[in-house]
């Protein structure tokens, strides 16, 4: 098990509802705003975001394109909006535990 393809998962709902915070984005767009950060596959993406509208945390509208068919944009809900802040908090209460935790692990010198 590659435990760098683990942290990925747990972390790509988060990134992906961040990044539909800042604006409405269709999916290509979301996995190159993903992948300037961390790589990604773009097949992860799809089903994350079918899930996530399943769930009523994100809507989804079609919008006419200049570069060919519509492309189907992610909106996030209020209950998106409010789930995004919680994983946030819980992001950054796991972040700071673990740093605390391989702090207090580094022997003195």
């Amino acid at each position: 098990m590659n435990v760098n393809i683990q942290f990925k998962k747990g972390v790509l709902e988060l990134c992906v509802l961040v990044l539909i915070n800042r604006q409405d984005r269709y999916g290509y767009e979301l996995a190159q705003a993903v992948s300037q950060h961390i790589e990604v596959a773009e097949g992860a993406l799809y089903p994350l975001l079918r899930r996530l509208v399943n769930d009523g945390y994100c809507t989804t509208y079609l919008q006419e394109s200049s570069e060919g068919p519509p492309r189907k944009y992610y909106k996030l809900s209020d209950t998106g909006r409010d789930y995004m802040k919680t994983l946030t908090n819980e992001w950054n209460s796991f972040v700071r535990s673990v740093a605390n935790l391989i702090e207090e692990g580094t022997p003195n010198e």
